[in-house]
């Protein structure tokens, strides 16, 4: 990645705000969003530059951004994301805000988002529901499906109170944004900023954006379906709790339940009959869940060693008071148990001298004894791996 200093020089300690502005082929557009974030520091009198991401742009963006003597930062690395953390790192502001250089956002009009920032906020969102969406600005789809059920389902995951997660103009501290370690490429680049600094305990503010019809002729980069996904992907990756704990959690609480039941004879509901087949899979449903509760761990472990996630006290207490010593003990115990569950299952079989026997009477013994086995080695190979992830490297 190569900088391109195209504006007049300002020292690194004089410069207050950097608006940076992603590009990629905006040439009918970027003119215009230079202008208006020039005119804001104009009159706001903010010591500041204006700097343009390039991702590799052919239309003539670079020489038009050039010709407005603005900073250009050229960014080989392709992305959404790329783009901006390139642009944050070359920035020489305390704060920086960022927006698309469509026009759909109004460059003009940052005072709130300054105000915000120099009241102590580390990072300042704009929300288009609450400052309102002119006819025609946002796509049915991503108004009424995709940006309410992503932020959600952001804010459930991760206890935030952002109403709108996926907001492109947005400010923030420099530094603190450093911090974080922003990884994402594409566009989840803007979900990871807001839940690595929720999970990290920055301050954060929304305040009332207007979002505009897009000014460019051409189709925007942003694809409904694949970049969609790829949000919703980041969230769960980022949060082993909803992705892991809860649904295995469920999965076994059902399937222990329905064993429960089903063990000392067949339930007649109605109808119908629930006997062993039921029983074999309430019983998977109890081992996919248990695995899917260690997942959570491993993840959860991972996740802090690489500098993720951060740390949970309640998690924390939970991994050390088990420890490797008393989950090796309790997967053996379980093992222990499936082996007295079998062996139940062969001596109901050696009274019968080895011939057949009734499978609605052996399998309530054979289940039982298969589950507890499989359980008592996914806790003992569990607790060898947490501990492997725990190991510190020198």
């Amino acid at each position: 990645m190569s900088t391109k200093n195209n504006q007049k020089h300002i020292a690194d300690e004089e410069c207050k705000l950097s608006i940076l502005m992603p590009c990629l082929n905006e040439a009918e557009t970027l003119e215009t969003c230079i202008h208006k974030a020039g005119d804001f520091l104009q009159k706001s009198g903010m010591r500041g530059e204006i700097i343009i991401a390039d991702n590799g742009s052919t239309d003539g963006s670079i020489e038009l951004a050039t010709k407005a003597n603005v900073r250009v930062v050229h960014v080989t690395d392709k992305g959404y994301g790329s783009a901006l953390l390139g642009g944050i790192q070359a920035a020489r502001g305390e704060f920086i805000i960022m927006g698309d250089a469509d026009d759909s956002y109004n460059f003009s009009a940052l005072g709130p988002f300054v105000e915000a920032l120099e009241s102590g906020y580390d990072l300042v969102m704009g929300n288009r529901f609450k400052g309102g969406i002119r006819p025609g600005a946002m796509p049915f789809l991503h108004r009424y499906l995709g940006n309410p059920v992503l932020s959600w389902l952001a804010r459930l995951f991760f206890k935030s109170d952002i109403g709108d997660f996926h907001c492109g103009l947005r400010g923030f501290r420099r530094n603190a944004i450093l911090a974080l370690n922003l990884q994402t490429t594409g566009m989840e680049f803007a979900s990871e900023m807001i839940v690595k600094a929720t999970l990290h305990g920055l301050k954060i503010k929304e305040v009332p954006t207007i979002l505009y019809p897009d000014g460019r002729t051409r189709p925007p980069h942003l694809r409904t379906w694949s970049d969609g996904w790829r949000h919703l992907r980041f969230l769960l990756l980022y949060s082993p709790r909803w992705l892991f704990f809860y649904p295995g959690l469920a999965l076994t609480a059902l399937g222990t339940l329905i064993s429960a039941l089903l063990l000392p004879g067949p339930r007649a509901i109605g109808s119908v009959t629930l006997d062993i087949n039921t029983l074999m899979y309430a019983s998977l449903l109890t081992i996919v869940g248990v695995q899917a509760v260690l997942f959570s761990l491993f993840t959860y472990v991972f996740g802090v060693n690489a500098d993720l996630l951060p740390r949970d006290a309640l998690t924390e207490k939970f991994i050390e008071r088990i420890g490797l010593e008393k989950g090796i003990l309790l997967g053996i115990g379980m093992i222990l148990l499936g082996f007295a569950s079998s062996l139940g299952a062969l001596v109901y079989w050696r009274q019968n001298l080895f011939g057949p026997i009734d499978p609605t009477l052996s399998m309530r013994l054979v289940i039982p004894g298969a589950v507890l086995f499989a359980i008592g080695f996914q806790i003992l190979f569990a607790s060898f791996f947490l501990s492997i992830l725990n190991t510190k490297l020198k």
